[in-house]
């Protein structure tokens, strides 16, 4: 009786007001449920079916945060927080996703892909010992201002997402003068490749083996496999905007992880994601690339990559932390997250080449600065950087067999292509000085707040503040001495960028503390911020001019001269501050708060202008472009519909265009990539080996002579020759070269819409 009369007056009554507890748990879910509102509402927008979204957000729950965080929780021993334990956990789940797909392919099961994630699963279910991980006490609250920023700053990437690529590029394309960025069928050919074969080819020589970062490209079939959705929609709509959130998610969380200070986090996602490169160009200009504009949809390989490097930042900073403090807020991982090291390290190896030589670096500036400060061995940076070592040999060994892909040492030549012919007055001295200047505010001015870190503690750094120093040093260091073709060393300095604002995000935090800011400074901080980044916007867009031809001194003119203007302006408002200070307590000590959150601020019109920019060209701005035509994607499409995956196309289609010189610009990706099939010869450019050679003709011009003839000149041992190479259609584009009248004889003409004929080999 007793106990049933307390049952009952322990039951919530229907008029009971609700307490100040329940509601403060609503408010907590709102910035999540808000973003997530906003980022569905956007893909919508986009032409994403809602059926699509619903089948990505099943994938990405079941298949990836579900088997994820249960192995995270094994693995680590204190929990922290519930967004951690997610995010996290699903970063593990794209790491386990690898090894799934690889059995699946080798087995040729792939059917049976969506299965992998039980096999996680259910031990979880059926072992005592594991259930109690399937419900976790104790996780800290996220701060509410944490939640709205990281929030905010997921939606603001994904506004910025929909502006330069989602609306910019349909699923399909709509009629045949669709223009589509060049790169974006490259890599819907690989993801196809990796849908269906294994090893891996260049999807377009079908017996080139590729020799590539392609781990992403596995990610996006797997999601194409399990959640049963067209591939274009995966790698158009889906994958991008998905990856990006949750890296704006890893970078909040890994930030607070490793500083202890929740808004480190919050402020180190802000910069990644929200600041852009600074310029002074309308549209704006990238003399030196970028960071996270442009780079995360033009390559999916490298937001991809940052989700895995970010995660195993936060693994291996934890393991090598040993002076952490009992009492510090975050719980240390344990002894268990070295199996997580060797997780993220396998996995980045093959995500982008560019990730494990700026970790490996950053590991071993640690244990040179722990070894002398010290005086001891650091041996969990020792068994970290053993851990880094080895998975950057099987890269090196299994992946890229020991190719370069054209890096050479080339020291300094980023910055020497603009220093060449000085400007008048100019020496080759001083336009080396103007072209670091510009360097440093062009793309390093969000990484100032690593400063004061080392400012404010005279040096004496902990391992962790080592090892985000040594990666931001490392990314720089190696993009300088080094060359590659296309730019490509910028993704040594994108790497190290990730750790860059993690340590930046740190001292903007401690230098916020060390100005003891109250609600209402902090306030007036915050109206700063905001009106100080409008100001810019509004000044950029009515004052900046157009951009300089590339490789010149007058490309970063207009970097160097803004600058000058913005620093000019600092000293005149310190000045005033100081004098003011005296009249005005509160101005004390916070001076150097406002500074630093200007400094950091004045990329904030970087992706703004990049989305001005896009408004002005078709599909994403004015990068190199390529026709995509709906006829050949028709057709395309008609051969994968009608076709087994190990069928081989032949096509006549090998050039994006020819040049003056005569020269054929050998990037042509639709039909592999619309296909989901392999072609004998395609677009060869991209192919490693062209990389290692720099020769743009193709290596085997016999076989290409004989794929062309069997368009031009077919006869039954022609035929014959493509039949025994698995070729078993034949797709001709009568706008290159109309087919021999003998083909029809040969073979079966099985589409045809007037453009594009597709013959099958019988």
């Amino acid at each position: 009786m007793i106990a049933a009369a307390d049952q009952l007056a322990a039951a919530p009554t229907p008029h009971r007001r609700p307490t100040r507890r329940a509601v403060s748990g609503w408010v907590r879910w709102l910035p999540l449920a808000a973003t997530v509102a906003y980022f569905c509402g956007v893909l919508v927008a986009a032409g994403t079916a809602p059926l699509d979204l619903l089948r990505y957000a099943g994938y990405v729950v079941l298949a990836l945060m579900l088997p994820g965080t249960l192995v995270y929780r094994v693995l680590r021993r204190t929990p922290h927080t519930l967004v951690e334990d997610l995010v996290m956990g699903i970063a593990v789940g794209l790491v386990l996703e690898l090894p799934a797909w690889a059995v699946a392919s080798v087995l040729d099961v792939r059917g049976l892909l969506w299965l992998w994630p039980s096999l996680v699963v259910l031990p979880f279910l059926l072992v005592p010992r594991l259930r109690r991980h399937w419900r976790v006490r104790g996780y800290t609250p996220a701060p509410l201002g944490w939640s709205w920023t990281v929030g905010g700053a997921v939606a603001f990437f994904t506004t910025y997402l929909s502006s330069v690529f989602l609306q910019r590029n349909p699923i399909l394309p709509t009629d045949d003068g669709t223009m589509q960025y060049l790169d974006l069928a490259y890599q819907l050919s690989l993801a196809g490749e990796a849908k269906h074969h294994f090893p891996l080819h260049v999807p377009q020589v079908a017996d080139e083996p590729l020799y590539y970062h392609w781990f992403g490209y596995v990610h996006m079939a797997a999601t194409s496999m399990i959640g049963d959705i067209d591939l274009p929609v995966v790698a158009l709509r889906l994958t991008v905007p998905g990856l990006c959130a949750l890296a704006v998610l890893l970078t909040a969380v890994v930030g607070w992880r490793l500083s202890g200070k929740a808004y480190a986090g919050a402020a180190a996602a802000v910069l990644f994601f929200v600041v852009g490169e600074t310029s002074f160009t309308d549209p704006v200009g990238f003399p030196f690339g970028t960071q996270a504009t442009f780079v995360v949809w033009h390559g999916m390989s490298m937001i991809y990559s940052w989700v895995l490097l970010i995660a195993a930042i936060a693994v291996v900073g934890d393991v090598i932390d040993r002076r952490r403090d009992p009492d510090r807020p975050v719980p240390a991982l344990g002894r268990r997250a070295y199996v997580l090291v060797a997780l993220f390290a396998l996995a980045s190896s093959g995500a982008k080449a560019s990730s494990l030589p700026v970790l490996g670096v950053a590991l071993l500036v640690t244990a040179v600065a722990m070894l002398f400060v010290e005086r001891r061995i650091p041996w969990g940076v020792v068994v970290a950087g053993l851990m880094t070592a080895a998975a950057q040999l099987f890269a090196t060994a299994v992946l890229y067999r020991f190719q370069a892909y054209g890096v050479a040492l080339d020291p300094w030549l980023s910055f020497e292509v603009y220093t060449r012919v000085p400007p008048e007055g100019w020496t080759q001295t001083t336009a080396m000085v103007g072209v670091v200047a510009a360097f440093l505010v062009n793309m390093q001015l969000r990484a100032t707040g690593i400063l004061p870190v080392i400012w404010l503690q005279r040096g004496r750094l902990v391992a962790t503040q080592w090892l985000l120093l040594g990666g931001s040093l490392a990314g720089t260091f190696i993009f300088l001495m080094v060359r590659q073709a296309g730019w490509a060393n910028q993704y040594f300095e994108r790497a190290g960028f990730a750790f860059a604002v993690l340590l930046s995000g740190w001292g903007f935090v401690l230098v916020w503390e060390r100005a003891r800011m109250t609600r209402a400074s902090t306030a007036a901080l915050g109206v700063f911020a905001l009106l100080f980044s409008v100001a810019l916007v509004v000044i950029q867009f009515r004052y900046a001019g157009e951009p300089a031809d590339e490789g010149s001194m007058t490309q970063i003119m207009p970097i160097l001269r803004w600058a000058a203007i913005l620093t000019l302006v600092a000293v005149g408002v310190g000045l005033l501050w100081t004098v003011a200070g005296f009249a005005f307590r509160p101005l004390r000590r916070r001076g150097a708060v406002f500074l630093l959150t200007g400094i950091l601020l004045v990329g904030m019109p970087g992706l703004i202008m990049d989305m001005r920019k896009s408004e002005r060209y078709p599909n994403g701005g004015a990068y190199a472009l390529t026709p995509m035509p709906r006829s050949r994607i028709e057709a395309a499409r008609f051969v994968r519909d009608h076709s087994a995956p190990g069928d081989v196309v032949a096509t006549n289609v090998h050039c994006r265009n020819v040049g003056r010189d005569g020269v054929c610009d050998a990037r042509s990706f639709w039909l592999s990539a619309y296909s989901e099939r392999r072609v004998l010869v395609e677009g060869w450019l991209f192919a490693p080996r062209v990389s290692e050679t720099r020769d743009r003709a193709f290596w085997d011009p016999a076989l290409l002579a004989v794929n062309d003839e069997a368009f031009t000149a077919p006869t039954p041992e022609v035929l014959d020759a493509l039949r025994a190479r698995g070729v078993r259609w034949l797709v001709d584009d009568r706008d290159v070269g109309r087919e021999s009248p003998q083909l029809a004889a040969l073979a079966t003409l099985r589409y045809d819409n007037g453009r594009i004929a597709v013959y099958e080999l019988t």
